[in-house]
């Protein structure tokens, strides 16, 4: 039976054995309700949160393990919890149910419950860490925004400064264009003056005769 115990103690000591014993914890007696088959105990370790109500759970003192109280949660705080024992004169025979008393307890509900938190952790940690590489990548993608806003900004300077130059020789090919048509429309209209006053000179009328008043009257005159 001290080997029980002293299993037990270790367990509550030594967090390599923790998932072997899960069940287990300890605590102390704050209150005893003999009417209404009661007793509340103070426990202090993290996992009573996994404590839910209705679960079985055994307790006994310190000494001896084989006569064991079997009771069922009926409620808990964060530091306590209220076990309703339904075999009361048992456990007021065979336990010192007197307040301060330093009990142990098991509960096969609790250790599945932890069995169950700690599949959930286990998932939650896989979810974690992808949430965390994820977070990783886009704290570097915000650290890099300015350097990336800088080569953006340099790579389009090029690319301005490589179409203003492109503008500015279009612009010249076109005023150079324009030179050149205002050159040949120019010569084109000097040469067509020339044509035309050529054409003037060597214009031949359809007679030779020349026409005045007097020949209106058709008796003074004939033609050839």
């Amino acid at each position: 039976m001290r080997i029980v115990y002293l299993i037990t103690i270790l367990f509550l000591s030594n967090s390599i054995l923790a998932e072997k014993l899960d069940g287990y914890f300890s605590g102390r007696i704050s209150k005893v309700n003999e009417r209404a088959s009661l007793v509340r105990f103070k426990v202090d370790f993290d996992n009573i949160k996994y404590i839910n109500k209705k679960d079985k759970i055994e307790f006994w003192n310190e000494y001896s393990d084989i006569k064991r109280c079997k009771g069922y949660v009926n409620g808990k705080s964060n530091d306590y919890i209220l076990i309703r024992v339904p075999d009361f004169n048992f456990c007021k025979i065979n336990i010192s149910l007197t307040l301060g008393t330093y009990a142990l307890f098991y509960s096969k509900d609790l250790e599945n419950n932890l069995k169950m938190g700690r599949e959930l952790y286990r998932v939650l940690m896989k979810k974690r860490l992808a949430v965390e590489s994820i977070l990783r990548n886009r704290e570097l993608e915000i650290k890099t925004y300015v350097q990336k806003v800088g080569a953006v900004n340099s790579r389009y300077d090029v690319l301005r400064q490589k179409l203003e130059q492109e503008w500015e020789q279009e612009l010249s090919n076109l005023a150079n264009d324009r030179a050149v048509s205002m050159k040949e429309y120019n010569d084109l209209k000097i040469r067509l003056d020339e044509i035309d006053l050529k054409m003037e000179r060597y214009r031949i009328h359809d007679q030779n005769m020349k026409l005045d008043r007097w020949s209106l009257d058709s008796r003074l005159y004939y033609r050839k």
